[in-house]
């Protein structure tokens, strides 16, 4: 990890190999906006194990994360089939019967080490929503690994202390951006949300101005209040 000036100067995503709409994000930027995607920090981001969880409270941080509930879970599930389909993608569901997503990520930070992070992270989004596989299972990232010329027992890298301190630095560095949700993106003071942001990021990082357009694959016709509705917000 970067240090903490670095991180305020550096433009960022935060990303997650759980989330749909992280891996809808990673596509949109490496196949739309590849510039971007080279020029921007890559921080994965969590929901920590018990043993991170203390750690991080003993660094004075909580993290904006609590159990998903059925609803919502199911929800998510019919909507990324939405943007899936209305791209053209075909996503397979996983099932993650024991989650715990310091395997997977742990193991990208052991990946990245080794100058491969971002060909890990494009791997895993496809063995996670195309294969539907578990990326909790050590033999899902043993078999990533092997692809990518990568010693398997990267698979390990949670059991490993400097990659669970470095990961505890990501979650840290999340915490004192404010990230609350992924894809979080970063640039100077700005932050942007979900995945249909990636278009102003991009803007930003670029210099650009943005058009107003989103990278949805729905697109929702604009709000006019009523002459009498005078609330703000």
């Amino acid at each position: 990890m970067s240090s903490t000036h670095r991180r305020k100067k550096h433009p960022r995503w935060y990303f997650s190999l759980r989330s749909p709409y992280s891996w809808f994000a990673y596509r949109d930027l490496s196949e739309k906006y590849p510039d971007v995607l080279d020029r921007i920090e890559w921080i994965p981001y969590w929901e920590p194990d018990e043993d991170l969880t203390r750690l991080l409270a003993e660094a004075g941080v909580t993290l904006p994360v609590m159990p998903m509930h059925r609803s919502k879970n199911f929800y998510i599930l019919r909507d990324a089939r939405r943007w899936a389909h209305a791209r053209g993608w075909q996503v397979t569901w996983p099932v993650d019967r024991a989650p715990h997503w310091e395997v997977s990520h742990l193991a990208y930070l052991a990946a990245d080490e080794q100058g491969m992070g971002r060909q890990f992270v494009d791997l895993a989004y496809r063995a996670r929503w195309n294969q539907g596989l578990d990326l909790a299972e050590r033999t899902t990232i043993a078999g990533i690994a092997d692809q990518l010329g990568l010693d398997p027992a990267i698979a390990d890298s949670v059991d490993d202390p400097g990659l669970r301190k470095k990961g505890v630095d990501c979650l840290i560095a999340a915490y004192h951006d404010d990230a609350f949700g992924v894809p979080f993106f970063m640039h100077g003071r700005e932050a942007y949300w979900g995945a249909e942001r990636v278009g102003a990021f991009v803007a930003a990082v670029r210099g650009e101005v943005w058009d107003g357009t989103s990278d949805a694959p729905f697109h929702a016709p604009p709000f006019t209040a009523a002459p009498e509705d005078r609330h703000t917000a």
